[in-house]
C-alpha cells in the first residue's frame, strides 16, 4: 500500500469510521473540512484518489476539488454525499473533474471497488506523464546527441537555444518546462534537408541568394511535420512550427496568428533562436539584447524582459579556463569551438560537454588529435574534483552546483 487515499469530510466521526472500514485494504489519511483538505494536498500529498463531501461549511465538495485540481492534477477526485441530486452531480463533473460521485450510506464493498479504480486511474495517469516528462525525453536527447555526431553544428545551435529557452521559462515562472525543452532540442532537425553548400553559407553568416532562403525557411514545416505523426508530439510539432513567428504576425508560417495567440513556446523560441545567431555572428550578451530590442514588433515584450534579466544573472558566474582534453568534464560549457588537429569541427561553442560528447573528444584525442587546449566555462560556484578521465568510468571534472547551468 503505498498510494494514499484522503478523505475530506467535516464530521470526524464519519472520517473515523471511514479509517476504520478501510485501513486493511489501503493507505487511508483524513482531514477535517476543506481548508485542512487543502493544507494536506498541498503538504502532506501526493494523493492517488482524493474523496469529499458535499455540503461543508465555507467551501463546498465541488469548489474544494476543483481547487485541489489545481495543486494537484493527477489526483484521482470523488465525491461522497448524503445530498445526491442530478445538479450537484453535473456540476462536480464539469467544475472538480469528478472520477465516481457516490451516495451515502456507501456500501463498504462498492466504496472499496471505487477506491481501487481510483487509484488504477492514477497509476495510468502518473505512468503516462512519466513516459512523456523522463521516458520520451530521454529518447528524444539521445536523438539530437546523434544529430551532434553528424551535424555538430545544428546540434550546437539546439543545445545552447534549449539551455536559453530553460532560463527564461525559469525566470518566467514556467513550472512544466518538458514541452520547451523537447521543442527546442528539435528545433533544428529540419537542417538535415538543407544541401551542404547551403548550411556552410549559414554556418559562415554569407548572404542567401532568394532560393536559398526560400529552401531554409522550410526547415521548421519540416520539423513539425515528422514530430505531428508521433503520439503525444502534437504540441511540440506546433511551437516548432511557429518558431520562426514574429510577435506582430509577420514571419512563418503566414497566417492569422499573432501576439499572444502564437504559442509561448515559439515566442521563447523565436527570441532565443535570434539572440544565438546575433551571438554566433560576432555580437554578444547585452549587445545582441540591445539589436533584439530595435526590432519593433518583433518579440514578446515579456520574453525579452526574461531575457534581460537571465543574462544579467550570468554576469560574474563562471570562471574562463583553458584545460586539456584530458581535464574536460561533463557540464563544462564550451567558449570556443573544438576542432581535430588537422582542422575538423568537433563541437561548436556553446555547448555544455555530456558523457557522449566527453567520449567522442577522447576518441578523437586519441586517434586524430585535438587542437589544445580548450577554452571552457566553469561556474564560479561550482566544486571542481580534479579526477582524471582514466580515474574515474563516467570521466572528467564534476561539479557540486544546483539548477541548471548558465552561460
Amino acid at each position: 500500500m503505498t498510494d494514499k487515499i484522503l478523505f475530506v469530510d467535516d464530521d470526524s466521526s464519519i472520517l473515523a469510521a471511514y479509517e476504520r472500514q478501510l485501513r486493511k485494504k489501503f493507505l487511508v489519511q483524513t482531514a477535517l473540512g476543506a481548508q485542512q483538505g487543502l493544507a494536506a494536498v498541498s503538504n502532506r500529498g501526493p494523493y492517488a484518489v482524493i474523496v469529499s463531501d458535499l455540503r461543508m461549511p465555507g467551501m463546498d465538495g465541488i469548489q474544494f476539488l476543483s481547487h485541489a485540481r489545481q495543486v494537484a492534477p493527477d489526483s484521482v477526485r470523488m465525491i461522497l454525499t448524503g445530498y445526491a441530486d442530478i445538479r450537484n452531480a453535473i456540476e462536480a463533473v464539469n467544475e472538480g473533474n469528478v472520477f465516481r460521485f457516490l451516495t451515502k450510506p456507501c456500501d463498504p464493498n462498492t466504496l472499496a471497488k471505487a477506491l481501487a479504480a481510483g487509484i488504477e486511474q492514477y497509476r495510468l495517469v502518473t505512468a503516462e506523464r512519466e513516459l512523456l516528462e523522463k521516458t520520451l525525453r530521454g529518447s528524444i536527447r539521445v536523438l539530437t546527441e546523434i544529430l551532434g555526431l553528424l551535424n555538430p553544428e545544428a546540434f550546437g545551435r539546439a543545445q545552447r537555444i534549449t539551455r536559453y529557452a530553460k532560463e527564461i521559462a525559469l525566470e518566467m515562472g514556467i513550472s512544466k518546462v518538458w514541452q520547451l525543452e523537447t521543442a527546442a532540442m528539435l528545433s533544428q532537425i529540419g537542417w538535415i534537408i538543407l544541401p551542404e553548400d547551403l548550411l556552410k553559407k549559414i554556418y559562415k553568416g554569407q548572404a542567401l541568394t532568394k532560393e536559398e532562403t526560400r529552401l531554409f525557411n522550410t526547415h521548421p514545416s519540416i520539423a513539425s511535420d515528422l514530430l505531428a505523426h508521433i503520439p503525444r508530439m502534437q504540441g511540440v510539432a506546433k511551437i516548432i512550427a511557429y518558431q520562426e513567428k514574429r510577435f506582430d504576425g509577420s514571419g512563418l508560417p503566414r497566417d492569422a496568428r499573432r501576439g499572444k495567440d502564437i504559442p509561448l513556446g515559439s515566442r521563447i523560441l523565436k527570441v532565443v533562436l535570434d539572440f544565438d545567431a546575433l551571438e554566433a555572428s560576432g555580437t554578444q550578451g547585452t549587445k545582441a539584447l540591445a539589436v533584439l530590442k530595435e526590432r519593433s514588433g518583433w518579440y514578446d515584450p515579456g520574453i525579452l524582459a526574461a531575457l534581460e534579466a537571465v543574462l544579467e544573472l550570468d554576469q560574474a558566474k563562471y570562471e574562463l579556463r583553458d584545460v586539456s582534453v584530458r581535464e574536460l568534464g561533463e557540464n563544462m560549457i564550451l567558449a570556443e569551438h573544438v576542432r581535430t588537429a588537422n582542422g575538423l569541427l568537433l563541437v561548436t561553442k556553446g555547448n555544455q560537454i555530456s558523457r557522449p560528447m566527453l567520449q567522442r573528444l577522447r576518441n578523437f584525442a586519441s586517434t586524430s588529435g585535438i587542437k589544445e587546449p580548450i577554452r571552457v566555462l566553469i561556474p564560479l560556484t561550482g566544486r571542481i574534483h580534479t579526477h582524471h578521465l582514466e580515474d574515474r568510468p563516467e570521466g572528467g571534472i564534476r561539479y557540486d552546483t544546483e539548477g541548471p547551468l548558465r552561460r
